[in-house]
């Protein structure tokens, strides 16, 4: 496997770069996950080597900064600002030698973290520490300062940027008080830096981070996988979608504590992705279904105001659906989204830039498919896991 050095600077080009032109807008959605997100970093280098740039992103929590990353700097400069930023979330490997004690030197990376944070994303709360009862303010409440994921935000993405339309910015997060989900969209008001860092404060770890006078937390622990933006969005559109799904809602059986808080956690915040999709790609079937019934009724049936507001349940556009799903890394375990060791993050990296490139280069949506459907699923299947050098 290449270093995250040579994975992340690569130019290889796909051979003939796809015509997406015919395919409407061009839509990523990122989950959350931590160091996962470096598997959406590498599908975006994919998409950008093969020219092709989205018109709208959608994240939640890593999701939300990585899509900041993108919407928040020109096109030439968005692939050199990602790379900058993962390069910064680097922790040193740990010293322990896992060929003699299987599992300590990942033990003890999880501890770095968990005790001293990661200098460029969070950095421990001392007061949070002493005990659970003491009062840290509403704007302090969590085991760690997300400061340092501000300086460096601030430091590579442009706010300006966020809100020029091109391209268009959604990130969710949970309102506090009210336990409600709110996407936030750069098409209809202003996305500040505020507003990422709100979708990125998974609590407890992180504290809430205030808008217009309200609190609200990381969008992933009500959905964290915001594809819901896309197919409710108004009007609808035709759309090529990528969506990067970095947790694995399938896997095995578990036989030890270790396993079983990795499939807890795999299937946690997977958010039911695969049945989201299947739900709307009926709900669109139906809409389609109308759609036809309506052109085989007379001219004159089709003007009348009934008809018309019952047309208006139909729809014919059309959404290909790329789902591009992170492969497991050999020897993965539960804390896999707190790894931020160079191994750890150019594996993901590498792993979601070849995933991406067999997407573009096998071009699934080129396919014919059945013209009643108007949601149509491209499975890119994780291949074995692979091992972080």
């Amino acid at each position: 496997m290449k270093k995250m050095s040579d994975a992340v600077t690569s130019e290889v080009r796909c051979p003939a770069p796809p015509d997406v032109s015919g395919y409407g807008e061009i839509v990523l959605v990122f989950q959350g996950g931590g160091a996962l997100g470096a598997y959406q970093a590498g599908v975006y280098q994919a998409l950008h080597e093969a020219g092709i740039e989205p018109d709208w992103i959608i994240g939640t929590s890593i999701g939300a900064v990585n899509a900041a990353l993108i919407a928040g700097n020109a096109a030439d400069d968005r692939l050199p600002r990602l790379q900058e930023f993962w390069r910064r979330l680097q922790r040193p490997p740990s010293w322990a030698a896992p060929s003699i004690w299987p599992g300590t030197a990942d033990a003890q990376s999880q501890w770095m973290t968990l005790l001293g944070g990661v200098p460029a994303f969070f950095k421990p709360n001392p007061l949070a520490f002493l005990g659970s009862h003491v009062r840290l303010g509403a704007d302090r409440a969590g085991y760690y300062s997300t400061e340092p994921l501000r300086e460096n935000l601030l430091d590579l993405v442009d706010p300006g940027r966020l809100n020029r339309g091109k391209p268009r910015l959604t990130v969710g997060a949970a309102h506090v008080r009210t336990g409600q989900m709110r996407y936030f969209d750069s098409r209809d008001g202003e996305i500040t830096i505020n507003h990422i860092m709100a979708s990125a404060a998974v609590p407890p770890a992180f504290p809430p981070i205030r808008i217009d006078g309200e609190l609200y937390w990381d969008g992933g622990i009500l959905s964290n996988t915001p594809t819901e933006a896309v197919f409710d969005d108004k009007p609808r559109r035709s759309s090529l979608i990528f969506a990067v799904q970095v947790w694995n809602p399938t896997g095995p059986e578990p036989d030890t504590m270790s396993d079983v808080l990795h499939r807890q956690k795999d299937i946690q915040f997977s958010s039911r992705v695969a049945g989201q999709i299947a739900r709307q790609r009926q709900i669109h079937r139906l809409r389609h279904v109308i759609g036809e019934l309506v052109r085989h009724l007379p001219e004159a049936e089709r003007q009348s105001p009934k008809v018309r507001e019952l047309a208006s349940y139909g729809c014919l556009t059309r959404m290909h659906v790329v789902h591009l799903l992170a492969q497991r890394l050999d020897n993965e375990n539960h804390a896999k989204d707190l790894d931020f060791t160079p191994a750890g993050i150019s594996g993901r990296w590498e792993a979601g830039y070849t995933a991406a490139r067999q997407a573009i280069e096998s071009r699934p949506w080129e396919q014919e498919c059945d013209p009643i459907e108007g949601v149509i699923l491209h499975e890119r299947m994780p291949a074995m896991p692979l091992a972080a050098e």
